[in-house]
C-alpha cells in the first residue's frame, strides 16, 4: 500500500512539474511572436559611422525608434559591411536590404538624367542645391518610372558637399594644371569627360581602395568632397587641395517599394515624419561637416588653394565640351531647369 501511495505521490508531482514547465514554453513563445512583430529595417552604407553619412543614418535610426514607440527598429550596417558601393543598388532591388542612401551617380544606370550631378559648375550655391531637392524637378527624379519599375522608391535628398580637386603633384589653379595628372573617380561617363576636356586621365576606383591607390600612386589625385577626404585621412597621401567646388556628391535616400508598400499606413507616416527630421538634421550638418574637414586637412598638412571667382570662370569654360556632350542625355528641361532655380 505504501509503494502504491509513493508511487502515485511521485506521478502527481510529475505531472505538476510538466505543466510548469508546458506554461514556461507557451510564456517564451509568445515573447518569441512579439520579438518577431518588431519591424526590422536593414539600412546598409559604405561610409564610416562617423562620417557625414554614418552620423545622419543613426540620428534617423533613433529618430524611427522614437516615432515609432520601439515597432521598428533601424539596423545600420556602415562600411560596406553587408554591401559595397558596387552591389549595394542591387541589394536593395533583390530585396536584401530595405534602405540604402548611395551616392546619386549610383542611379545613372536605371536613368541617365541623374548624371545632373556631376556636371560642372551646374550648382551656384549650397542654397541652390537645396532649392533643387525640394523642387518638383527633384521630385520628377525621385519618383520616377525607372526607379519605381525596379522595385524602388526615392524618398528624399541628402546633402553630402561640393567636390574638390586633391592632388600630390602641384597646385592646381588653371585648366593647364590638370595636363598629364590621373584622377581616381566614381565611374560614369560625364567624369571622364570632364577630365578628357581637362588633358587629365581618369581611372575608376571603388571608394574603400582610394587611400592605397593614391598611397600607391595608382591614381595622383581625386575629387571628392572634403568631408570625405578628412575621413579618409587623405592628407597622409595628398599634399595639395583645391576648392573648387565644380560638382556635387550628393545621397539619395531609397528604399525597396515591396516593403514599402507593404507596411501600415501609420508605421509610414512615422517612418517619413523621422526622415522628414533627420534630412533636416543632416544638411545642416553637412555644411558644419565640411567646413571642419577643410580645417582638418589643412591642419594634417595639405596647402590649400581656394580658386577665385576669375579662375573658377576658365575652369567652367574649358569644361564647356561636357555640357555639349551631355545636354541632350540629361535633358535640357532638367539642365535649364536647375539653372533656372538659381536666378
Amino acid at each position: 500500500m505504501k509503494l502504491r501511495m509513493f508511487i502515485s505521490i511521485v506521478m502527481v508531482v510529475s505531472l505538476l512539474v510538466g505543466c510548469s514547465s508546458g506554461t514556461t514554453n507557451n510564456e517564451s513563445e509568445t515573447k518569441d511572436t512579439d520579438n518577431q512583430e518588431t519591424i526590422k529595417i536593414r539600412f546598409s552604407h559604405v561610409s564610416t559611422p562617423t562620417s557625414l553619412k554614418g552620423v545622419a543614418t543613426e540620428k534617423f535610426a533613433e529618430l524611427v525608434e522614437e516615432k515609432t514607440d520601439g515597432a521598428v527598429k533601424v539596423e545600420v550596417y556602415p562600411s560596406s559591411q553587408l554591401y559595397g558601393d558596387n552591389d549595394e543598388l542591387d541589394a536593395l532591388i533583390a530585396g536584401n536590404v530595405e534602405m540604402i542612401n548611395p551616392s546619386v551617380s549610383k542611379l545613372v544606370k536605371l536613368d541617365k538624367r541623374w548624371q545632373y550631378t556631376d556636371m560642372p559648375f551646374l550648382f551656384q550655391s549650397t542654397e541652390h542645391v537645396y532649392d533643387f531637392f525640394d523642387s518638383d524637378l527633384g521630385k520628377v527624379l525621385l519618383e520616377s518610372d525607372r526607379l519605381i519599375d525596379n522595385g524602388i522608391i526615392g524618398l528624399t535628398f541628402w546633402a553630402n558637399g561640393f567636390k574638390n580637386f586633391s592632388n600630390d603633384k602641384q597646385e592646381i589653379s588653371s585648366p593647364e594644371d590638370f595636363k598629364g595628372m590621373k584622377f581616381r573617380t566614381q565611374a560614369g561617363n560625364v567624369i571622364e569627360s570632364q577630365f578628357r576636356a581637362l588633358g587629365a586621365g581618369a581611372t575608376t576606383i571603388p571608394w574603400g581602395e582610394t587611400y592605397s591607390a593614391l598611397q600607391q600612386g595608382v591614381a595622383d589625385g581625386a575629387e571628392v568632397t572634403a568631408d570625405l577626404m578628412s575621413s579618409a585621412n587623405f592628407h597622409e597621401v595628398q599634399e595639395h587641395l583645391t576648392i573648387s567646388e565644380h560638382g556635387r556628391l550628393d545621397l539619395a535616400v531609397l528604399v525597396n517599394k515591396e516593403f514599402w508598400e507593404g507596411l501600415p499606413d501609420d508605421i509610414r507616416d512615422q517612418i517619413n515624419e523621422a526622415l522628414e527630421e533627420a534630412t533636416e538634421y543632416e544638411r545642416q550638418l553637412a555644411l558644419e561637416f565640411n567646413d571642419k574637414s577643410i580645417q582638418e586637412l589643412k591642419d594634417g598638412g595639405m596647402k590649400v588653394k581656394e580658386l577665385s571667382s576669375e579662375e573658377k570662370e576658365k575652369l567652367e569654360q574649358a569644361l564647356q565640351p561636357v555640357y555639349d556632350e551631355f545636354r541632350e542625355e540629361i535633358t535640357p528641361e532638367l539642365i535649364d531647369g536647375i539653372k533656372g532655380l538659381a536666378q
